[in-house]
C-alpha cells in the first residue's frame, strides 16, 4: 500500500489501510488516518494532520507555512477531517500563532486548484468549487457552497447552508441559509431548494425566507430589522443562528439587492 517510489519520513504516523501512491512526500510531523488514499505526486509537509478515509489527487500540498510575512517559525498545524476530498493542486496552508491551525471539515470536497490560507476554520460537508480562492482567517459554516473562481477576502465569514454564485468576489460576510450572487455580491433568496435536501422543514423554510425580506427588503437599517425578526418571529434555531451571525459581523454584511430584482426566494431555483 506504501510505493517505494514515495518518500516517507520514519517518523510520519501512519494509520493501517493509508495507500501512498509514486512520487509522494511525506514529512516527519504528519499524521494520516486509516483508509486515507494519498495519490502520486502529493507533497505532505510537517504539521498535517489528515482525516480517515480521505482522498487526495496528484499535486496536492497540505501543510505548507503560511503565506504570511507575520508568521515566525512557530508550530503549527494543518487538520483534514474525515471523508474529505482534496482534488488536484489543491493547497491548504498551516495555521500561524493567530488560531495555530488551519481546519478543513469533514466530507468536504475541495475541487481542483482551491487554496485555502492560514487560520482559516471550514465547517463540515462544505464544497468549495474549482479555483476557489480563499483568504487568511475565513471561517465557512457546515454546508456551505462556494461556486468556482470565487475569491473570499481575508476574515470573511459565511453562515452555514449558504451558496455562492461561480466567481464572486467575496468581500462581506454572507448570512446562513442564503443565496448570494451578482457583483457587488448581493442577497439573492434564501437557500430553499439546499435546505430541504438537508431536511429543512416547509415551516423552517417559510421562516428564513421571511427573516430575510425584513432584513433585505424591509427598508429599515440592520439592528431595527434584527430587532423587529426578534419580535415577529417566533424563537428558533434557524432564526437565532441568523440573527447572531448578523449582530457578529465584524466585516458587516452583504447588502440587499437593486430594486426590481426577484429576491424573495421565489425566483427560479
Amino acid at each position: 500500500m506504501l510505493s517505494p517510489l514515495a518518500y516517507i519520513h520514519p517518523d510520519a504516523r501512519l494509520a493501517p489501510g493509508v495507500t501512498v501512491e509514486p512520487f509522494t512526500t511525506i514529512a516527519a510531523d504528519v499524521e494520516i488516518g486509516e483508509d486515507t488514499w494519498i495519490g502520486p505526486n502529493v507533497t505532505i509537509m510537517n504539521g498535517a494532520r489528515i482525516g480517515a478515509h480521505c482522498q487526495v489527487f496528484p499535486g496536492a500540498v497540505i501543510g505548507a507555512v503560511p503565506q504570511d510575512l507575520k508568521f515566525a517559525g512557530e508550530q503549527t498545524t494543518a487538520v483534514i477531517g474525515d471523508h474529505t476530498v482534496i482534488r488536484e493542486c489543491v493547497t491548504v496552508n498551516r495555521g500561524t500563532v493567530d488560531r495555530g491551525e488551519t481546519r478543513v471539515g469533514s466530507h468536504c470536497l475541495l475541487m481542483a486548484y482551491v487554496h485555502i490560507a492560514h487560520d482559516c476554520i471550514i465547517g463540515n460537508n462544505c464544497i468549495l468549487a474549482n479555483t476557489v480562492q480563499v483568504a487568511g482567517h475565513v471561517e465557512i459554516g457546515d454546508y456551505a457552497i462556494v461556486g468556482g473562481s470565487s475569491a473570499v477576502h481575508q476574515f470573511v465569514k459565511i453562515g452555514a447552508h449558504a451558496m455562492i454564485s461561480g466567481g464572486s468576489l467575496v468581500r462581506k460576510d454572507v448570512p446562513p441559509y442564503v443565496k448570494a450572487g451578482r457583483e457587488p455580491l448581493s442577497y439573492a433568496g434564501a437557500n430553499s431548494v439546499g435546505l430541504r435536501r438537508r431536511g429543512f422543514s416547509e415551516e423552517s423554510i417559510n421562516m428564513v425566507q421571511q427573516l430575510y425580506r425584513t432584513l433585505f427588503l424591509g427598508g429599515l437599517n440592520t439592528h431595527d430589522a434584527l430587532t423587529q425578526i426578534e419580535q415577529e418571529l417566533p424563537a428558533s434555531t434557524e432564526r437565532d443562528t441568523a440573527v447572531g451571525f448578523v449582530r457578529a459581523a465584524t466585516r458587516g454584511i452583504i447588502k440587499g439587492p437593486k430594486r426590481g430584482r426577484p429576491t424573495d426566494g421565489s425566483e427560479a431555483e
